[in-house]
């Protein structure tokens, strides 16, 4: 993946947008299915425990690791509102919901995506070259410039983590850091 003027843009509009939400006692929602629900999982618990910088934690919830409510909502509903019922019930305007699909087709989310345009939520898409349905939902969409399953999820992840850090260091900037050293895990 080429990283061009638009793309870098991007990230440091979308890292912003990530630390003024935070700062705002607004939470971060993140989904995904298969090992995008694994991604989700992943870049909350980032924001959660932390990434680089000793800090206090972040609300970032994965939406994608309450097997009850996945299996409540699926059996009563449909498997399409697994992620849209969630976001009906925690997030607000101002929150911000992160979705990651390869395909950027997938129902579930790009009806999760839906709902949280509805609430006023600021919506950041993680997708593949086909992932025109996804980015047309999303106010931030990353499309990876690939079709290879593995090689959209590795960008993601670099993308995301460069997001984690990003956001830190402009949270950092807000508030004093503790003294604890800020050697990785």
């Amino acid at each position: 993946m080429l990283l061009d003027s638009r793309l870098l843009r991007m990230v440091r509009e979308v890292a912003g947008e990530f630390a003024r939400a935070l700062a705002n006692g607004r939470k971060i929602l993140l989904i995904g299915n298969g090992g995008s629900a694994a991604d989700a999982q992943h870049i909350a618990a980032e924001f959660v425990a932390r990434y680089m910088l000793e800090r206090a934690p972040l609300p970032a919830i994965a939406l994608t690791t309450d097997t009850s409510a996945l299996t409540a909502i699926g059996n009563d509903y449909a498997f399409e509102e697994v992620f849209s019922r969630q976001v009906e019930a925690l997030g607000a305007k101002g929150d911000i919901l992160v979705g990651f699909t390869t395909s950027g087709r997938s129902p579930n989310i790009l009806k999760a995506f839906d709902v949280a345009r509805k609430k006023k939520m600021i919506t950041v898409g993680f997708t593949g070259k086909n992932g025109h349905a996804l980015q047309g939902q999303c106010d931030y969409c990353f499309c990876v410039p690939s079709r290879v399953t593995p090689r959209i999820q590795e960008s993601h992840t670099l993308i995301a983590h460069i997001l984690c850090e990003l956001s830190e260091n402009l949270l950092a900037q807000r508030r004093p850091r503790s003294p604890k050293s800020n050697t990785r895990r």
